[in-house]
């Protein structure tokens, strides 16, 4: 089943809100592994309007964190587009696999990379809102999720179990 959904992260000791998507996040249930296992296994059996929140240790999905994955450097040694909080820089190893560091800290002298997923480490709830729930065109069963923005299909369903 094609379903639509919004959802928001929030840190479960802190109460934070990590991230929120309010644009709905279309996927092919049991075709996209787009939303994390024990996220995509709450979904099943669902309908529309239902709100569901889903406790997640993330050391289970990103592993713990690894502090070996945080360098520092001079920032005169770093290229001026990299010097911004929140930059994405995506570096490969000698053997050629590539790995995403985020620009976590930048003071005058210094910039600061993490390769850790930024849920490692932390307990969070996924707030999660079905939206839609219909059989998938052809062309989102093939990409496994949304193709054209606001599809409109009579027929919602449940999720499937």
């Amino acid at each position: 089943m094609f379903v639509e959904l919004t959802y928001k992260v929030t840190d479960k000791k802190s109460g934070e809100v990590l991230s929120t998507v309010e644009f709905p996040l279309g996927y092919v249930h049991g075709q996209n592994d787009t939303l994390a296992p024990p996220v995509l296994k709450e979904l099943e059996g669902r309908s529309v309007g239902d709100i569901l929140e889903v406790p997640i240790d993330c050391n289970e999905i990103y592993g713990p964190r690894d502090e070996k994955l945080v360098f520092t450097d001079r920032i005169e040694n770093v290229p001026q587009e990299y010097r911004e909080l929140g930059t994405t820089i995506t570096m490969e190893s000698a053997s050629g696999k590539t790995k995403n560091f985020i620009v976590t800290k930048i003071d005058d002298e210094t910039l600061t990379v993490d390769g850790n997923n930024p849920l490692c480490g932390r307990e969070v709830i996924f707030t999660l809102e079905v939206l839609t729930v219909r059989e998938p065109t052809e062309e989102e069963f093939a990409a496994g999720g949304t193709v054209q923005p606001n599809i409109a299909v009579e027929g919602a369903s449940k999720v499937p179990v």
